[in-house]
């Protein structure tokens, strides 16, 4: 039998699913027995790999169907099969064009299956992304209340008490879960030797990082987006910069390395270094980031706790 490719476009209410090589496309509901049936057919026909895009959450439930039936899955990022899709002129978009670029690109691009995460990795993941939403609702709450009337911040108070509470219980539901278990008790404290690690950036790290200690240093800056991208062409040396990648795992790393650049030994004498060679302060603390992810990825690697001589 020839490898036969999937490609899903997820959306709300429904999947739009297209088959390659033979051009077979079909729509699915999105629902518990529509994810049944579905399942069903993607086993019969034996896929080499089916593909989703990440759609904020609405394709989970299918592929953790699809794990636990032992169906190949892997769920890339939607820009890399809407510039594969441009890439080859089709500029035309619907949920079934989309279906079948994405069966094209689950072909042609060498993608690999996902292995299926367990599920008290999956609840972790699912506690620090609600974490970072209390977190992102509180700051709202305290933007709108410094040009509140008197009368509006006494409700604006009751509702941030209560974002407070719930941001604690977050804070100690993820450290008992942490603690309870072996493999992530052991990472943590790995993690939280280095000067300028806390629990915000090891829960994200270990949600959201799962990554960290298996790839090299370029693999695993590139992974999160803090990788120097070079835009030459010809005699033309175009600026470096960084983008793309996990930006919740960047965002994260921030705070910690603007107190690393301060606290910790290695850290401080690199940004200055740097600062004293005439790289702007942004620059500077982006390398920064860059090297204290390295560390970490190297110390996890290695099974090793942090020291100056070894960093």
């Amino acid at each position: 039998m020839p490898n036969v490719f999937v490609g899903i476009d997820v959306s709300k209410e429904w999947f739009d699913i297209a088959v390659r090589p033979t051009g077979a496309a079909w729509r699915a509901a999105q629902d518990e027995a529509g994810i049944t049936q579905l399942v069903k057919q993607l086993c019969n026909l034996h896929p080499r790999l089916v593909v989703l895009e990440a759609t904020g959450g609405y394709e989970t439930p299918l592929v953790v169907a699809l794990g636990t039936a032992d169906v190949p899955v892997a769920v890339v990022n939607p820009r890399q099969v809407r510039d594969f899709a441009r890439s080859l002129g089709k500029l035309a978009k619907t949920d079934r064009l989309d279906a079948a670029a994405i069966a094209h690109f689950a072909e042609a691009s060498g993608t690999v299956a996902q292995p299926l995460a367990a599920a008290d990795a999956r609840e972790l993941e699912a506690l620090v992304a609600r974490r970072r939403q209390v977190i992102q609702m509180k700051v709202a709450e305290q933007q709108r209340r410094e040009r509140a009337l008197p009368v509006v911040q006494l409700r604006i108070d009751r509702v941030l008490a209560v974002l407070e509470q719930e941001l604690y219980d977050l804070d100690q539901d993820l450290t008992n879960r942490l603690r309870h278990s072996p493999l992530w008790h052991q990472r943590e404290d790995l993690l939280r030797s280095v000067p300028g690690v806390g629990p915000a950036l090891t829960f994200t790290l270990l949600a959201g990082l799962p990554e960290l200690g298996t790839l090299n240093r370029r693999q695993i800056a590139a992974l999160v987006g803090v990788a120097p991208l070079s835009r030459d062409s010809g005699k033309l040396r175009g600026r470096r910069t960084c983008w793309g990648g996990r930006a919740h795992v960047r965002a994260a790393l921030y705070m910690p390395t603007l107190v690393a650049v301060r606290h910790n030994p290695i850290l401080r004498a690199f940004y200055e270094r740097l600062l004293a060679a005439g790289k702007p302060k942004k620059v500077a603390l982006t390398a920064c980031m860059r090297k204290l992810l390295t560390m970490l990825n190297s110390m996890l690697r290695h099974q090793t706790l942090w020291s100056p001589q070894y960093a």
